[in-house]
C-alpha cells in the first residue's frame, strides 16, 4: 500500500492504471474557510441560520456560523479535482456513495484532502476505461475527518484496454 503526500504521477497525465488499491495520499492545501465564505454560499444555497446569522447561530445548537455541509461537499471537490482527478483521463461519475458530515466546519478550519484508492476496476464492456472508488476526507487544523464520501470516477485507460 503506497502512502503518500504526493501522487507518483502528474496530474495531467493520470489515467486508470495510475490509481492503484490501497493507495492513500494527502494534500495540503491552503485552503481556509473564512465567515464571509461560508455566509456567502449558504446566502445562495443553504439559507438556515446557523450558516447565515451568526447572532442566531451563536444561539443555536453549534454555538456559531458554521459552513453548510454542502459547502463542505464543494471544498472536497475544488480539492479532488485540483490534486487528485485526472485531467486528461476523467470522464465521468456516476455518482457518490456514503455521504457523511462528521464534525462542523467554522470560519478559520483550514482544510486538506485524504484520498484511499479503494478500488479500480476496468470496464468489461468498455475495457479502455474503467471505475475507480476513492473514499475521500477533509481533515482540519486539528486533523479531525470533518467530512467523508465514497467518491466514484470513470477514468480513461492508458492502454486502450487489457490489463
Amino acid at each position: 500500500m503506497a502512502s503518500s503526500s504526493r501522487f507518483p504521477v502528474p496530474i495531467e497525465q493520470r489515467y486508470f492504471e495510475d490509481y492503484l488499491p490501497g493507495s492513500v495520499y494527502e494534500f495540503a492545501a491552503d485552503l481556509t474557510v473564512n465567515e464571509k465564505q461560508i455566509i456567502d454560499f449558504a446566502t445562495e444555497y443553504d439559507p438556515q441560520s446557523i450558516h447565515v446569522d451568526p447572532v442566531a447561530a451563536a444561539e443555536g445548537p453549534f454555538g456559531g456560523i458554521i459552513a453548510s455541509g454542502w459547502q463542505t461537499a464543494s471544498l472536497m471537490m475544488r480539492l479532488f479535482a485540483d490534486h487528485y482527478l485526472s485531467t486528461v483521463a476523467s470522464l465521468s461519475s456516476p455518482g457518490v456513495d456514503e455521504l457523511r458530515w462528521l464534525k462542523p466546519v467554522r470560519p478559520g478550519n483550514s482544510l486538506r484532502l485524504r484520498a484511499t484508492v479503494v478500488e479500480a476496476k476496468r470496464s468489461r464492456s468498455k475495457p479502455d476505461r474503467g471505475v475507480v472508488r476513492t473514499l475521500a476526507e477533509l481533515i482540519d487544523q486539528d486533523g479531525d475527518v470533518v467530512f467523508r464520501v465514497t467518491a466514484m470516477n470513470i477514468l480513461r485507460s492508458r492502454s486502450g484496454g487489457g490489463n
